[in-house]
């Protein structure tokens, strides 16, 4: 079992920046691939970024490439997606994933969710 809790989202005009924060808890061993996901109201889950235990294979949906950062500290076990350069379109639900292994861009390769956090761009 493990604990996904998201935290650092909110309202930022286009442009801005955000940090999200994943902590996770419980069986921290099986967080091999940590990702992150979006979902906008009336859209399907899509895939954002992931990143493997050593931080030696990282992922990113081409949509926010050069944009977005993902990265972990895994003596705090927490997973990280530093947002720049903000869009409108970037408004959505994010959630943080886990796999027991390496995992890519379906959300049925992962194992635990957390819940989301709101993150709201404004034109």
């Amino acid at each position: 079992q493990v604990q996904l809790v998201e935290s650092g989202g909110g309202l930022v005009q286009a442009g801005g920046s955000l940090r999200l924060s994943c902590a996770a808890s419980g069986r921290t061993f099986s967080s091999y691939t940590m990702g992150w996901f979006r979902q906008a109201p009336g859209n399907e889950r899509e895939f954002v970024a992931a990143i493997r235990w050593s931080s030696s294979r990282i992922d990113y949906a081409d949509f926010v490439k050069g944009r977005f950062t993902i990265s972990r500290d895994n003596a705090k076990n927490t997973v990280y997606l530093q947002m720049n350069s903000l869009k409108p379109e970037d408004t959505a639900v994010y959630s943080c994933a886990a796999s027991q292994r390496w995992a890519g861009i379906l959300p049925k390769e992962y194992d635990y969710w957390g819940q989301g956090t709101q993150v709201t761009v404004s034109s």
